[in-house]
């Protein structure tokens, strides 16, 4: 048997690089007891290398092809075109000829036969590649099959092949193809099978489109199909569609479309019976590969044929359970602010730390709120906590709806979710005293921590972290702590009810809020402002600022007139804030102190954008504008009958808010800082396993658990596929969006924002911040690409601390995440943004560049 020709019945699961994704798909189907696959052969990716490879001019294109970027579109047109001109033109060798002829002379040359491509990077687990290369149908005579081989081979380097491979990091040079000949099925109705809901990801309901003749007419998008759902072994949903075309073979070959008569458009093409015989053979085909799959089939003579079957590679995977009980899993991602996904050393730490029911699914975190629904007063006070984010409110009653979770019986409580248990509401004496009193007693914690860990290493090391996580723990949850916060946060809930009740105020907190004392995370904004200040005065310093690109800018800058100063008013932001960066609750990722060049286009945004001073300016005049603001509003009140008990009982609350919203963004400020701490002791004993040999970079660590980490430096010893195959995790974990809320059956459920009367075209979301602002849309996905003027609406998919410096520059904001107490809230409102979050797909939606409305008190936005 030659390598260059194999049966279905002869391959071997290992040889992936040989007959490719999809003709290894198909030789592990033909070996099924009961699944019918018309038989053929593959001919390999060694057939391939063999006509080609010698070929210099097809080599010299092939670097010129890998050295192009995705959008140089010409060029690789250009070139792709004359590559695939050199293919369908090379010979194909005489032992591949043989082997096809002998193959042919097996099944019989007279027959028809489909001629399909399988490339070695297609119908992976994490990249599909559906539909990149070419397939060829009803195809006879052994002439005109080698013919359709070389064009198959041709079809690697189609532009869309090519431009795909660039945006998955395939190199190709590394990719080659296989083609599959295989009998042909003159089928009377075919379609497609998937073993999930493609678009609910539900893993219990199969879905299946279907339509008469030839599947090329569906997959090609000539005519709609019929689509039908089972689950649990019943059609549970059907839409007959409106068939106007079939493609049939022709006799003498190839295809034609065929206009149906009015009454087969209408008809189901499949009978109930075969449509739950089908969704057998689905589930025994997903049984045997081990995830859901997207099978091709076809009916013939009333027998179904599988002629493919590929994983489905854009479910988003489902958080783990230890059981077959249904759960309810909240995203952590959309609750922090953050919904990149978070390396394994990251996670860990967060699960350190946090006393909630986690799971971890596609590198992120979930919450399992199943406990919490299923008792009766869990479910209550849940549902009156999650008051902020409607689309979490509405997927959650669609599940109770369903009665998905089962409520206990009444004595059974259920354990919280998250925090701990202390009672959020308890009365806290109004006296910003307690404030200085707690950020003094982190701080004091914070210098110990640096002092002691300077002696620690090795496994010591790690017990004294984990030691520290515990002293962590107790101030993060410290109740004296949240019951301040909570009282401002109370607070505000208090005045934007009762405003709106007495006078028709609408969230006349967001203005009470403006530049209140003591936010750690709005001071360090306007702080970089300073900083901007401090070199505004030498121009060779902003001159040589504007082209620095390394992370040793720092000590050439003293080179310059002016550059000390600079240099210090750099180190002095960083000393106080360096420990800070953007997807900040991933301990791995880098913070502002170890690259430091990523606050250079800031520094120089707040110089071209503001007169000096500008930063105490914005703080003095949002102080002024609460204080007016809160005069107004007593004044108002004591006209109403009551008023002077109204008036009263609202300046306490204000006082409240005044006093204590700063301090809600502390907490995180504190082990954020501890965070620093931690990594830059454990970088340390990284540097010592890359000279022991152990890793090969420091950063390397970031793809273990703590757990594992621990175990490395203890024993010096890793297995090294590991850190590859969490990097490529951790890049497929890139791709995925994750969902709000999940079910354990890989369900994602959406809520929806349900308001009246707005602009037919108007793009809603939760409004956290009060005001109505024009400008120009700016789509930032990293904080590193800013580039805004004066007025710009800030539109990117979360913010969290990390991103306030940008916050001076903007005019209003938008964010896909979020709500009324995430940070970026807290912060437009203390800035005075107008701002709306929580925008379903804002990054896409709105186009960088466009000019747009926020509109922050009724919480959406207009495209003008």
């Amino acid at each position: 048997m030659s390598s260059l020709v194999l049966g279905f019945q002869e391959m071997e699961k290992t040889q992936l690089s040989l007959v490719g994704g999809k003709g290894l798909n198909l030789g592990e189907l033909s070996k099924l007891e009961g699944i019918q696959v018309p038989e053929g052969f593959c001919v390999t990716t060694a057939g391939y290398r063999k006509a080609i490879e010698q070929n210099e001019t097809y080599q010299a294109l092939l670097n010129r092809l890998t050295l192009l970027k995705a959008d140089d579109r010409d060029q690789i047109g250009e070139i792709s075109r004359k590559i695939r001109n050199i293919i369908r033109g090379a010979e194909i060798p005489s032992d591949v000829v043989t082997a096809v002829a002998h193959y042919l002379s097996r099944f019989g040359e007279e027959h028809a036969y489909a001629v399909r491509s399988s490339a070695t990077a297609e119908d992976l687990p994490h990249a599909s590649f559906a539909g990149q290369q070419d397939t060829y149908l009803n195809i006879i005579g052994v002439d005109a099959i080698l013919q359709h081989i070389s064009k198959c081979w041709a079809s690697l380097f189609t532009d869309r092949a090519v431009i795909y491979r660039m945006q998955n990091g395939f190199d190709h040079s590394q990719v080659y193809l296989s083609v599959i000949v295989q009998r042909m099925v003159f089928p009377q109705a075919s379609g497609i099978l998937f073993t999930a809901d493609p678009i609910t990801s539900n893993r219990k309901r199969l879905s299946i489109d279907a339509g008469f003749g030839l599947g090329e007419a569906l997959v090609s998008g000539l005519v709609s199909a019929d689509c039908y759902q089972v689950q649990e072994g019943e059609v549970v949903n059907k839409r007959i569609a409106t068939k106007k075309l079939a493609i049939y073979g022709r006799k003498e070959g190839g295809t034609e479309t065929v206009q149906l008569n009015p009454d087969q458009q209408m008809a189901q093409t499949l009978t109930e019976q075969q449509i739950l015989q089908l969704a057998r053979i689905g589930r025994q085909i997903e049984a045997y590969f081990g995830c859901p799959q997207d099978i091709e089939w076809c009916l013939a003579h009333d027998t179904f044929y599988m002629v493919q079957s590929r994983p489905i590679t854009t479910l988003y995977p489902i958080p783990e359970a230890n059981d077959q009980e249904n759960h309810v899993y909240l995203s952590v991602g959309h609750q922090q602010m953050m919904t990149d996904p978070i390396k394994p050393l990251g996670l860990s730490f967060y699960l350190l730390i946090t006393p909630a029911r986690m799971r971890k699914a596609g590198g992120r975190l979930f919450v399992d709120v199943a406990p919490m629904l299923a008792a009766p007063v869990g479910r209550e006070t849940f549902l009156n906590n999650l008051s902020s984010d409607p689309l979490i409110i509405g997927a959650i009653k669609t599940i109770i709806e369903r009665d998905f979770i089962k409520l206990l019986p009444n004595d059974q409580t259920a354990p919280s979710p998250g925090r701990n248990n202390t009672d959020m509401r308890a009365p806290i004496e109004n006296d910003p005293t307690i404030v200085s009193e707690l950020i003094k007693r982190s701080q004091a914690s914070i210098e110990e921590l640096k002092q002691n860990i300077q002696t620690k290493s090795g496994s010591d090391l790690c017990d004294f972290i984990l030691d520290d996580i515990q002293q962590l723990k107790k101030i993060l949850f410290d109740p004296q702590s949240t019951a301040v916060f909570m009282a401002a946060i109370n607070a505000s809930s208090w005045i934007n009810e009762n405003m709106k009740e007495w006078l028709g105020e609408k969230n006349a907190a967001d203005t009470l809020s403006q530049s209140v004392p003591g936010n750690i995370t709005s001071e360090m904004g306007l702080a970089l402002m300073d900083v901007a200040d401090a070199i505004r005065p030498y121009p060779e310093v902003i001159d040589y600022l504007q082209h620095a690109k390394e992370d040793h800018f720092l000590e050439e800058l003293v080179k310059f007139d002016g550059g000390r100063e600079a240099r210090n008013a750099i180190y002095d932001y960083l000393s106080k804030y360096g420990m800070r960066c953007t997807g900040e609750i991933d301990i791995t990722r880098t913070r502002w102190s170890e690259k430091p060049i990523t606050l250079v286009p800031l520094i120089l945004g707040n110089i071209k954008n503001f007169e000096p001073n500008a930063g105490k300016r914005k703080f003095e005049q949002g102080r002024r504008e609460a204080l007016e603001k809160e005069q107004e509003l007593l004044d108002q009140l004591k006209q109403l009958p009551d008023g002077e008990q109204k008036a009263k009982e609202t300046k306490q609350r204000i006082d409240l808010i005044r006093n204590f919203i700063g301090y809600r963004e502390y907490p995180k400020y504190g082990y954020i800082s501890r965070y620093f701490v931690y990594k830059q002791a454990l970088l340390k004993e990284a540097e010592r396993l890359v000279q022991a040999g152990v890793i090969r970079n420091k950063e390397d660590i970031y793809y273990l658990t703590f757990e594992e980490l621990h175990e490395v430096v203890r024993t010096k010893k890793l297995d090294d596929s590991i850190i590859g195959k969490r990097k490529d995790e951790y890049t497929f974990y890139e791709k995925l969006t994750p969902p709000r809320v999940i079910t354990s059956d890989g369900e994602i459920i959406t809520g929806e924002y349900k308001r009246e009367n707005l602009p037919a075209e108007a793009i809603l979301g939760l409004p956290v911040s009060s005001g109505v602002i024009e400008g120009r849309a700016r789509v930032i996905l990293n904080m590193e690409d800013a580039n805004l003027e004066d007025g710009d609406i800030l539109v990117t998919s979360f913010t969290d601390p990390g991103w306030t410096p940008l916050f001076v520059s903007i005019k209003g904001l938008v964010t896909e995440v979020g709500g009324l107490m995430t940070h970026g809230a807290v912060i437009a409102r203390e800035y005075g943004l107008p701002a709306v979050v929580g925008v379903e797909n804002a990054t896409k939606l709105i186009k960088d560049g466009q000019r747009i409305r926020v509109h922050g008190t009724e919480g959406y936005i207009e495209i003008l």
